[in-house]
């Protein structure tokens, strides 16, 4: 999933800290307690959706590495939220998975998910830890992301995918 991220580069360049890091990407949200939302996140999943997702890793990394930005044909201003990398179940053939076969994965990107939450709780530099309306956005957002990779992984591509989401068919509901 990418997302223009002109708005986070402005921001970056009003807000900056030593170093040249935005507030948001360092600050706020140690590692660990947003690697436990990426896992809520999971959990808020339909089971009858996850029970279809098979050997697929989650990981978390703090940004998208030049190589996928190059991939992903990604303009400046562009970043990724998450990354889908694998066969997707549609493509998988009768000998898919028959010997050793690495997981497929899909990537969540902390730091432009942390600034995409911060800039749309209106969040500015002295922001400090996540309150807990911070944490569920920033939960929602990767439960969203996390959503939108499951897509690709079930051989949506970024256009058919965007389409419904545009069209309100492909939300993920709570309730």
């Amino acid at each position: 999933m990418s997302i223009d991220s002109e708005f986070l580069e402005d921001d970056k360049k009003n807000k900056s800290m030593p170093g040249g890091k935005s507030a948001a990407l360092g600050s706020g949200v140690p590692d660990k307690e947003f690697d436990a939302l990426v896992m809520e996140a999971w959990d808020m999943i339909p089971q009858k959706i996850k029970d279809k997702v098979k050997n697929v890793a989650l990981l978390v990394e703090d940004e998208p590495s030049e190589e996928s930005r190059k991939n992903e044909q990604l303009r400046p201003n562009e970043t990724l939220l998450a990354l889908y990398h694998g066969i997707p179940a549609t493509e998988r053939g009768v000998g898919y998975g028959v010997g050793m076969t690495l997981p497929d994965t899909i990537t969540v990107f902390r730091k432009p998910i942390i600034d995409a939450a911060a800039q749309e709780s209106g969040i500015d530099f002295e922001w400090g830890g996540p309150t807990e309306p911070m944490k569920r956005r920033i939960r929602d957002i990767i439960r969203d992301t996390i959503w939108h990779e499951i897509a690709h992984y079930f051989g949506m591509d970024e256009d058919a995918v965007n389409e419904r989401e545009e069209e309100g068919t492909n939300e993920f509901k709570t309730s």
